[in-house]
């Protein structure tokens, strides 16, 4: 029997944080995290994530310390080690097989984890 499918939405982490530890989804506070998240509640998915460059997959309510990492000044090995530790904690949460993810970040943020869901977009 197949299971249920799962929308799940993946925003990318912002460089712009607040200055204190705080929930993921108040920690990121640009405009284009903001209207990311709002655009990814208004699609009523299932899941939520957020990809960060230093934590990998982040629960929206992770609490977690703002930090200066990302994706965008890392080697293509980097990514690639950081994708795989992503894919790991996706495995724990998702059905990589079945679920439909919609992903809201860059080409370096997604480009060695698409080829491992079977049912992505990216509007």
């Amino acid at each position: 029997m197949a299971s249920k499918t799962n929308k799940v939405v993946l925003i990318s982490c912002v460089s712009k944080k607040l200055s204190h530890k705080a929930k993921a989804k108040h920690l990121y506070i640009s405009p284009l995290f903001c209207l990311s998240l709002k655009y990814a509640q208004q699609l009523s998915p299932q899941k939520i994530f957020i990809l960060s460059a230093k934590y990998g997959l982040v629960h929206l309510d992770e609490e977690i310390e703002p930090y200066k990492v990302t994706l965008n000044k890392m080697s293509a090995r980097q990514r690639r080690n950081w994708a795989d530790k992503v894919l790991t904690e996706l495995q724990r949460n998702c059905d990589l097989e079945n679920d439909h993810f919609v992903i809201l970040a860059g080409v370096k943020y997604r480009q060695y984890l698409m080829s491992h869901l079977n049912f992505c977009e990216v509007p």
